[in-house]
């Protein structure tokens, strides 16, 4: 991750997965905010990641299926967060 970006994700708008896992509710509340703000972090909380038994294979795919899903991309994800990010010429 690029250290503007690393600096700014300190601040960004986070939304949090729980036990419901990824909704259409969920998902239309990322859309608005990377229509807004361009970037935002997703955390995978522990009620989620002990019902959907995450681990590090399961936390790529969703961060690739949230990207495709958003019309975004993946900008990193560490531990149980990931950042996405939609930019010019991507649009959802």
């Amino acid at each position: 991750m690029s250290t503007a970006l690393s600096n700014s994700a300190v601040s960004l708008v986070v939304v949090r997965v729980g036990k419901r896992g990824i909704t259409n509710a969920l998902i239309r509340e990322l859309d608005n905010i990377l229509k807004a703000r361009g970037v935002v972090k997703v955390k995978l909380l522990r009620s989620f990641r002990e019902s959907h038994d995450v681990d590090r294979e399961v936390r790529a795919r969703l961060a690739e299926e949230l990207a495709e899903r958003l019309r975004a991309e993946v900008i990193d994800v560490r531990g149980y967060t990931i950042v996405l990010k939609r930019g010019r010429g991507i649009t959802g």
